[in-house]
């Protein structure tokens, strides 16, 4: 997300990275904190709830909570407000702007589909990254692509992570 964004003019990024975050990115990517931490223009600690992005009267054009875990979507959802994401995350739903949640686990069980569809009547978009195949991933890159390209679309920031659909292709 943030290596898309670094390519679009007049954006400026705002990155909490949280502790879990952190063992993510060790864990699941060869990518080092520090060089993620690098590709965002704002860098704020995820127990600030004093910085800029807690405030309503700091403006943005959106937010994505990339993974999110179900623990911090349930306290999205319920304004729980404990910590610089959900606080930010809550800001976001009550000022009508655009708050994307990429809920990465699964199953899903009633508890969780209940939490995602108030989010969703709250204006909350729920998008996990569940990527399409009809664009013809070659790689984990493009697959990931996929899904960054979804959120990028839902905060109207143009992009070509990934092919669009163009109908099936017609035998010539």
């Amino acid at each position: 997300m943030l290596e898309a964004l670094q390519k679009v003019k007049d954006v400026e990024t705002h990155l909490i990275v949280s502790t879990g975050a952190k063992a993510t990115i060790a864990y699941e990517t060869s990518w080092k904190v520090e060089d993620v931490v690098a590709l965002a223009d704002v860098v704020h600690d995820e127990r600030d709830l004093a910085a800029t992005l807690a405030s309503g009267s700091f403006q943005t054009h959106g937010m994505v909570v990339a993974p999110c875990s179900i623990r911090t979507m349930s306290s999205i959802a319920n304004s729980l407000n404990d910590n610089l994401i959900v606080r930010a995350a809550d800001v976001h739903l009550k000022e009508r702007r655009t708050l994307v949640l990429m809920v990465r686990e699964t199953p899903l069980h009633a508890g969780h589909l209940r939490l995602m569809h108030e989010l969703a009547l709250t204006g909350a978009v729920i998008l996990p990254p569940a990527p399409g195949f009809y664009h013809l991933p070659k790689s984990v890159d493009d697959i990931v692509d996929h899904s960054v390209g979804k959120a990028l679309d839902q905060l109207g920031v143009e992009h070509a992570l990934f092919r669009r659909w163009a109908g099936v292709p017609k035998d010539e």
